[in-house]
């Protein structure tokens, strides 16, 4: 698991580095540019005697970084094209001290062009570049981009090279992961430490493959800094797994009554009930309406299967809840919500059931969620309990405006959080786990899971982690990671547009096979 760092906490550890060790910071910086030339040579194949590298600079010293890294690239004999915003007046004092050398080299070197921007025309400069380096604002800015700057970016954006971005990309918030216009980049080479903005959000989407590179000071220094951000990666897997014993019985491996289902949505239910057995869970009993016994596939004859009686109406009632009383106890889990649907009955029935079965642990779901919504929750005990939302419903569920969540997503789950005591999934790009104060960022996952289904499987993988006495933090973190990863799998196999849901929930076997054999790459790529 690795940890992710806030900006403020990498500018304590540079201003650490400079006014307690000692190091002076042009030495930093151009240790950092040494790396970032490494770094880029290690991820591609530019060759100096055909390739041409870019650089587009700022004032500040992220534009240092990128005047430093191109006197490596030079020095090793590339053609080197430098375009700078600002005048020299008005850059930092390392950055002009690396400006001013990089000008000076000018004079005795054919293979390097410094230019001034001026406009849009001057961004023909990159037209023979096979890469072009981001070194405009880094991690420093956390405001909205001018209006000349987000047209730079977007030209930027629409030129055929790889694009690099230094630190993070330009117009990207490093913390909240969220920028309006931001640099497209194929590659960031982050430096000191691994910002959480880049890996979930627009971050993610931006950012590409993400590598740190080294500015010297030692790596110790970070790892004993506390944090509250995580990524969660394959090689967490396997160490939370739950384990089976060799005298464990169905019953002993986590029973579940799964409550999901309606006229309206028949489907749901026996994705995410089947699901649940295919993670490990003893037994599970499927609640659903008896009107509806016939819209059952009834293809999974493991499955256990309780109709209650919903008056012909195809929807839980409170009725349904008193009904089910002896299932309730005798459960470990109630997953609740997959295809449920949203009848006024149906939202009363939830709400019931977890106020009268306080002590329960729950995985609560789609249209469950809807139930306990408009505040609704607060009134509930929520601390046994893991929610699975999505933005849309997760807005609801809050009350606040989707744009504005999607700002600082991690700030609101931890809101959420430290208000209900419960564990958050946050479904998304990426999905976010939040449990109090901590975060932890999914690596894996692909747009291919954007289709109906896919979160109904999940519920069931999360639901039979639970079942088998996992705490409801590592049965979302599980859950959550072996989701995405079998989409990961399925990606290699069919594409993003060939898997279904039904396609997750048969290959969960594949993943838990690679998981326990420590054989699971996760796909890095945009």
């Amino acid at each position: 698991m690795k940890k992710l760092f806030s900006t403020e906490q990498i500018r304590k550890i540079d201003s650490l580095a400079i006014n307690k060790f000692g190091i002076p910071s042009q030495i930093l910086m151009e240790n950092a540019a040494m790396n970032i030339y490494l770094t880029t040579l290690n991820q591609f194949n530019f060759d100096p005697k055909v390739h041409q590298i870019g650089f587009i600079c700022g004032k500040g010293n992220n534009g240092g970084d990128g005047f430093a890294a191109a006197r490596h690239f030079l020095n090793n004999n590339f053609k080197v094209v430098v375009l700078h915003l600002f005048n020299k007046s008005e850059m930092s004092q390392d950055a002009k001290l690396n400006f001013e050398i990089l000008t000076r080299r000018q004079k005795a070197d054919k293979n390097i062009v410094i230019k001034k921007y001026k406009t849009e025309a001057d961004l023909n400069l990159f037209s023979k570049c096979i890469a072009l380096f981001d070194a405009i604002l880094g991690s420093g800015s956390t405001g909205e981009l001018n209006s000349s700057l987000k047209n730079i970016i977007s030209k930027l954006n629409a030129l055929e090279l790889k694009r690099i971005a230094i630190d993070i990309p330009t117009g990207l918030n490093s913390n909240s992961g969220f920028g309006e216009i931001i640099f497209n980049a194929d590659f960031t080479i982050t430096l000191a430490g691994l910002k959480k903005g880049l890996f979930y959000g627009e971050g993610f989407i931006s950012s590409g493959i993400v590598e740190k590179a080294d500015i010297g000071f030692g790596a110790n220094i970070l790892e004993n800094l506390p944090v509250d951000s995580f990524l969660f990666e394959a090689s967490d897997c396997q160490k939370l797994l739950p384990i089976k014993k060799k005298d464990s019985n169905k019953y002993s491996t986590g029973k579940i009554l799964m409550i999901a289902g309606s006229k309206a949505y028949p489907g749901a239910a026996e994705l995410a009930a089947i699901s649940a057995l295919r993670t490990g869970a003893g037994a599970v009993i499927l609640a659903f309406p008896n009107s509806c016994k016939g819209l059952l596939k009834n293809k999974y004859p493991e499955l256990l299967l309780h109709y209650y009686d919903d008056k012909k109406d195809g929807f839980l009632s409170k009725e349904n809840i008193l009904e089910l009383k002896t299932k309730i106890i005798w459960a470990d889990v109630i997953s609740i919500g997959p295809g449920l649907g949203r009848n006024v009955k149906t939202i009363d029935a939830v709400n019931f059931l977890m106020q009268s079965h306080s002590s329960k642990k729950y995985v609560i779901d789609a249209d469950a969620i809807f139930a306990i919504s408009e505040k609704r929750f607060s009134k509930l005990n929520l601390k046994n309990s893991i929610i699975t939302p999505h933005m849309g419903e997760f807005s609801n569920l809050l009350g606040i405006a989707q744009d504005i969540i999607m700002k600082d997503r991690i700030f609101y789950s931890k809101q959420f959080a430290k208000k209900t005591g419960a564990v958050l999934l946050l479904k998304g790009s990426r999905t976010l786990i939040t449990e109090n104060s901590n975060t932890y960022i999914i690596e894996s996952g692909n747009e291919g899971l954007a289709k109906i289904g896919s979160g109904d499987v999940l519920t069931g993988v999360i639901s039979g982690f639970l079942a088998q006495k996992s705490s409801c933090l590592n049965a979302a973190l599980l859950g959550g990671f072996l989701h995405g990863a079998t989409a990961d799998l399925q990606k290699d196999s069919k594409s993003v547009y060939g898997f279904t849901a039904s396609d997750l929930s048969y290959n969960l076997h594949n993943t838990f096979k690679k998981i326990i054999s420590n054989d699971l790459s996760v796909h890095r790529k945009k």
